[in-house]
């Protein structure tokens, strides 16, 4: 197959003119309604060990909604710009188990991208990944207080991944994988910035483990200023 050098000079200076006219998306996401009240974490309060590493009542985070409404720990990216993962030359993301709690509970990586997760804790952990997509694979490493870090990595688009701790049942934390580095995740006021995407139009979407585990869509252009997209995310009707 005869290569057209015209067509690929044109791809060429396409890429280029894309490169040069990226720019950010900048919003935030806001939560309607009244999420349901956190709950108080007993067995970590109770544990004889990890109790004492907390300096109040340890309570779940589901729903961590700023002064504003803004809602954080929400996980927002483009759609359907796959194959094109830095993810192997990316930094490493650094989690840590601080007070028998992952810290973040909530992140992003892409694929091939290597999760550093850190044991801060005097007791050991285990670290059990679940995945449910094939291709992803399932780990569970031990993890003795003072240990080296251990390594984890992706190799598919996954929303969600599970991460466990199996000695003590209530410490977990999800990392959603993406096939580019399209996205971000909301802080405590719900806000987000994408950086560097190139011109052009897309599908962005925001996923919340428990607002809208499946995304809510919207579609927007980017241009040489950037792109604003902001969200409202629903609390789901009691069942």
């Amino acid at each position: 197959m005869k290569i057209n050098p015209k067509l690929m000079a044109v791809a060429g200076l396409l890429a280029v003119w894309q490169l040069a006219h990226a720019a950010d998306i900048t919003g935030t996401v806001a939560l309607k309604g009244t999420p349901p009240p956190e709950k108080e974490i007993t067995p970590l309060k109770e544990d004889a060990t990890c109790g004492k590493l907390q300096s109040g009542t340890p309570m779940t985070r589901f729903y961590a909604v700023g002064a504003g409404g803004g809602l954080a720990d929400v996980v927002v990216m483009l759609k359907g710009v796959s194959g094109k993962s830095t993810g192997a030359s990316a930094p490493a993301l650094e989690v840590d188990q601080k007070g028998c709690v992952y810290h973040p509970q909530i992140f992003a990586v892409q694929t091939g991208q290597k999760i550093s997760v850190k044991n801060s804790d005097p007791v050991m952990h285990n670290i059990h990944t679940q995945p449910a997509v094939a291709g992803n694979d399932e780990k569970n490493e031990a993890q003795m207080a003072g240990a080296a870090d251990k390594t984890f990595a992706f190799a598919k688009p996954e929303n969600f991944v599970k991460f466990k701790c199996d000695v003590h049942p209530w410490m977990f934390a999800w990392a959603t994988v993406v096939d580019h580095p399209y996205f971000a995740v909301t802080d405590k006021d719900g806000k987000f910035k994408i950086k560097d995407v190139p011109a052009g139009k897309y599908t962005i979407s925001a996923l919340h483990r428990k607002a809208s585990p499946a995304g809510v869509d919207q579609e927007i252009e980017v241009k040489a200023d950037g792109a604003k997209a902001d969200f409202t995310l629903e609390v789901p009707a009691a069942k």
